[in-house]
């Protein structure tokens, strides 16, 4: 494979070592592809983390960005608006349970969790509660990597260092749903979960999570009917709670966003990534009116005074206002939930294998844990390799190899990603 010359680049959550053996250096990308310098063709089996719902240079999508470019390429939202980001507000509003609701625009998913923890701690300030300033989040979360974000996605092998400058969150146990023997999913491990939250409620400014599925833990998922409970306890405490659609968001899941599963409203939804169809950096806060309204300058000034250079830009704007059309007009959730449907069956047969510890799926993403094994490189390492010697890019998270393909994925490219999985751990 040849090498890329990155002297000057510094790769995000790249060993030195992988620099050393040489990355592949990508020049276009098409569809469900993207190409290297030689030409070679590899499938964006991780949808260039897990952004590129619709796949690369769709027509639609480089148009938006064409045509808005020639009208107006940036305006500030600060005492000013544009009607880019008027109609994008009123979109997202609407694909809420209801749409009473207010949405910041940021450039990145972290900023977004950013202002959600910040307008939480005001909040709690300015309704009577200033000694809520703690978090509630999930083990192993992880919701960006800005100091905030962090600390409500605290890892300590990842993030000692930083500790000292952290809040971090109280931290719940992820459930173990694919290992409960509980049919009816009565969820009793939350029971202690309820406890805790209401034995520190007064100190609770929100709860955050990943709905469903924790991304950069592993691909480790759980039942829709824990984070319903997680949501009644939280509203029965009156603590806000803040759903991090960043990653499943817009179709992943087979549903618009992974909340549905659990028929929840959250206080605020962070999203990003599939907004723009991965085409430019925009995320977005859609935060329920009731608390936006406590933000009122009169009598007293609540302002929340917080922005980013980029909020709503409108070349992001127009962009994502025409992903959205694209996922309205093709039916592209429907799609994505059919295509899971067909990953959880193809992957079935790994189940079996006695290298594998767990097979997991929700929607268009699947996750393969493997068994520890004594090889050097680790075996989903050179899994990597192997699969990038055929074509396909995939990223390990740890023991786990998963797929988490554009959403305009075809059954026979399906079939053909898993395929190769399977050729591959025979042969590594």
């Amino acid at each position: 494979m040849p090498g890329s010359t990155t002297t000057h680049i510094w790769h995000p959550y790249t060993r030195f070592s992988a620099v050393a053996e040489g990355l592949p250096r990508i020049v276009r990308a098409e569809g469900i592809h993207l190409y290297d310098d030689t030409g070679q063709a590899y499938m964006d089996a991780v949808s260039s983390w897990w952004a590129c719902s619709l796949g690369h240079s769709h027509p639609r999508l480089v148009e938006a960005i064409r045509n808005q470019a020639g009208i107006l390429q940036h305006s500030i939202l600060g005492n000013l608006s544009h009607p880019p980001a008027e109609a994008l507000a009123g979109q997202l509003a609407d694909l809420m349970p209801t749409p009473d609701r207010h949405v910041l625009f940021a450039s990145d998913g972290a900023s977004s969790v950013e202002a959600a923890l910040k307008i939480a701690l005001q909040y709690a300030h300015q309704t009577g509660h200033p000694d809520r300033t703690r978090f509630l989040s999930l083990r192993e979360a992880y919701h960006g990597d800005t100091l905030g974000a962090v600390g409500v996605g605290y890892v300590d092998s990842f993030h000692h260092l930083l500790r000292p400058a952290l809040n971090v969150s109280w931290q719940l146990e992820v459930p173990s749903c694919g290992a409960c023997r509980d049919p009816a999913c009565s969820n009793p491990c939350f029971d202690g979960v309820a406890a805790f939250i209401a034995d520190h409620a007064n100190e609770i400014a929100a709860c955050i999570v990943e709905p469903l599925c924790l991304g950069a833990a592993g691909m480790k998922m759980y039942g829709p009917g824990y984070l319903r409970r997680l949501a009644a306890t939280c509203a029965e405490q009156a603590i806000p709670l803040i759903v991090d659609e960043i990653a499943m968001g817009f179709g992943r899941t087979g549903r618009m966003f992974a909340f549905e599963h659990a028929g929840i409203d959250p206080d605020m939804v962070c999203v990003g990534k599939a907004l723009t169809g991965g085409y430019l950096p925009m995320s977005a806060l859609i935060v329920r009116d009731d608390l936006y309204e406590t933000f009122t300058d009169t009598p007293t000034d609540h302002t929340f005074y917080h922005g980013h250079t980029w909020s709503g830009n409108p070349i992001a704007a127009a962009v994502a206002l025409e992903t959205l059309a694209i996922y309205r007009e093709e039916g592209i959730v429907d799609v994505a939930a059919e295509r899971g449907r067909e990953l959880a069956r193809l992957l079935e047969p790994l189940k079996q294998r006695p290298d594998v510890k767990e097979v997991r799926s929700l929607g268009l993403i699947g996750a393969i844990e493997l068994k520890p094994d004594d090889g050097t490189p680790p075996k989903p390492r050179r899994m990597q390799y192997a699969m990038r010697d055929r074509g396909y890019l995939l990223r390990p998270l740890g023991p786990v190899l998963y797929v988490m393909p554009p959403l305009i994925t075809s059954q026979e490219e399906l079939k053909a990603l898993v395929d190769t999985l399977i050729d591959c751990i025979d042969l590594v």
